[in-house]
C-alpha cells in the first residue's frame, strides 16, 4: 500500500497528492515531482498527519518556491505546502501582526500599512511567504526577519507545536537553527506606529527600487548567492565576467548578474550546473567563495 494511501485513510482533511509536479509550483519552473505533496486543512491536520507518519519519511516546507531549485528526480517523502488556509494576518495589537505561515509578503506588508503599522514594508519586496521569510531570517533594504519577529509557532517533524523566540531560532545571515522537518505555521511580527500613507510611499519605493535592478518578469529564484559581506554577490560574479553566462536555457541575468533566469525550457541541472560554473569562476577571478543563497532539494535524475 503506498504512503498516500495509508495516509489517506488515517484521517488527514487535507489534500494529498501523490507524484505531484513541483515545476508549476516555483518560480523557475523546472524540475521534478514530489513523492507525495500535503496541503493541509490546519495546524491540527498537519500536527496529526507528522505524528501518524513514518519518522524516517523526510518532510519539507514549500512556500512559494522563489528561492528554490527543485532537482530533475524530484524531491522524496513529503513536501508541505501551506496554502489558502495559511494566508492569514490578524492583528494582535496596536503594532503587531500575527501571521500564517502560507501568507505572502505582500498581504503581510499592506495588512500592516492598513493597521497603520510601519517597518514591516521590507516584507513586500521578499518574493515569499512567512514560513520560508522565518526559516530563512529573510532580509531586504537593511531589514531583515529577526529585527521584527517577536515569536513563530512551529510544527517540529514529531508533529509537536512549540513557540520559538528569535534568540531560539538562532538567526545569522540568511540563516536559522529550524531543526529539519519542521513547518512555520505562523508569526508575530511588531513594527512601530506609522501613517499608512507613509507606509504605502516606503513600499512603492521598495518596490520601484526592485523593479529597477531586479529581473521580475523572468522565470527566476531570486538572489542566488549570500552577499559575500563587504562586498556584493553581484560586483565579484560582474568582475568575473559572468554577466549573461549561459548553460542550455539558464541564464546569468543581464540585469542583475546575482539572478540566474531559466529563458525557456532550462532543466535545473542546467541551472545549478551554471550556478556552480558562476562560483568556480568567481573564485579563480577573486578568491571569493560565493554560498549559495537558494535551496537546491531533491535528488539529479
Amino acid at each position: 500500500m503506498s504512503m498516500a494511501q495509508t495516509l489517506h485513510h488515517s484521517g488527514v482533511r487535507g489534500r494529498l497528492t501523490p507524484q505531484a509536479p513541483l515545476a508549476p509550483l516555483v518560480w523557475f519552473k523546472s524540475g521534478g515531482a514530489a513523492e507525495t505533496l500535503f496541503e493541509p486543512a490546519d495546524v491540527a491536520d498537519l500536527q496529526a498527519f507528522l505524528r501518524e507518519s513514518d519518522p524516517a519519511t523526510p518532510v519539507m516546507a514549500l512556500g512559494l518556491g522563489s528561492n528554490l531549485i527543485v532537482r530533475d528526480g524530484g524531491v522524496p517523502g513529503v513536501v508541505v505546502r501551506l496554502g489558502k488556509p495559511f494566508a492569514t494576518v490578524r492583528r494582535v495589537d496596536e503594532v503587531s501582526l500575527e501571521c500564517g505561515g502560507g501568507a505572502s509578503g505582500i498581504l503581510v506588508s499592506s495588512s500592516a500599512r492598513d493597521a497603520g503599522i510601519g517597518g514591516i514594508e521590507f516584507l513586500r519586496s521578499i518574493p515569499g511567504t512567512v514560513g520560508g521569510f522565518v526559516r530563512m531570517n529573510g532580509g531586504a533594504y537593511g531589514r531583515e526577519v529577526k529585527d521584527i519577529l517577536v515569536e513563530a509557532r512551529v510544527v517540529l517533524r514529531s508533529g509537536e507545536l512549540v513557540t520559538l523566540s528569535p534568540a531560539e531560532l538562532g538567526y545569522t545571515y540568511r540563516h536559522s537553527a529550524l531543526p529539519e522537518g519542521a513547518i512555520v505555521v505562523s508569526a508575530t511580527f511588531r513594527g512601530e506606529p506609522a501613517e499608512p500613507a507613509a507606509v504605502q510611499a516606503e513600499m512603492d519605493r521598495i518596490a520601484a527600487a526592485r523593479e529597477a535592478s531586479q529581473p521580475l518578469r523572468s522565470k527566476t529564484g531570486g538572489s542566488t548567492f549570500k552577499n559575500p559581506l563587504p562586498s556584493k554577490a553581484w560586483e565579484v560574479i560582474d568582475a568575473a565576467g559572468c554577466r549573461g553566462l549561459t548553460i542550455g536555457d539558464a541564464q546569468v541575468s543581464e540585469k542583475h548578474c546575482n539572478f540566474l533566469l531559466n529563458l525557456g525550457t532550462a532543466t535545473s541541472a542546467d541551472i545549478e550546473a551554471l550556478g556552480e560554473e558562476v562560483r568556480a569562476r568567481v573564485l579563480k577571478h577573486s578568491g571569493t567563495e560565493l554560498e549559495w543563497e537558494i535551496q537546491r532539494v531533491g535528488v539529479e535524475r
